[in-house]
């Protein structure tokens, strides 16, 4: 698998570096994807801190707002992997606020809420866990909209829990 993987990033850093190469963009548009790769490729290999960096220094440079959104999530997704999950959702909210079809950003903001909902569950709070729940519900059916074939596992829930319309 690590074979496969280490092929694939080759070829996405091959691939990158001729887009780059042969695309007219401005010279800090380059610069902020290149920031963006090694944030990615540091993210892949588990070196969060870096990855952070690269990232940090894109959105600097990144001026397109769509472009941002996936330089934000990828931050979440930093942040969900870290167990720091209220900042998580904050940058997945930032990514849906420059790029509302983002359906991967609505399911971790639905699986963060819903271990949020356990989480209450285990400590003896139905009522909070319920609004967990719900609010994972809500961020499901938005992903569920988008992309209507996928989070098999979600529309279970949805329909198991009754939250499913």
């Amino acid at each position: 698998m690590s074979r496969s993987g280490n092929f694939i990033d080759k070829t996405f850093s091959i691939v990158a570096n001729i887009l780059l190469r042969i695309i007219p963009t401005t010279s800090g548009e380059k610069e902020a994807f290149t920031y963006y790769r090694d944030g990615m490729s540091a993210q892949s290999e588990g070196n969060f801190a870096e990855a952070l960096q690269n990232y940090y220094e894109a959105m600097r440079l990144e001026i397109d707002p769509y472009d941002r959104s996936y330089i934000l999530y990828n931050i979440g997704l930093i942040h969900t992997s870290n167990g720091e999950h209220t900042k998580a959702l904050e940058y997945y909210f930032r990514a849906l606020e420059r790029n509302p079809f983002l359906p991967q950003a609505f399911n971790n903001m639905a699986v963060i809420c819903h271990y949020r909902g356990e989480q209450a569950i285990r400590q003896g709070d139905s009522e909070i866990a319920e609004a967990w729940f719900d609010q994972a519900a809500e961020y499901w059916k938005q992903a569920i909209a988008l992309t209507p074939g996928n989070y098999i596992e979600a529309q279970n829930w949805l329909k198991i829990t009754r939250r499913f319309e």
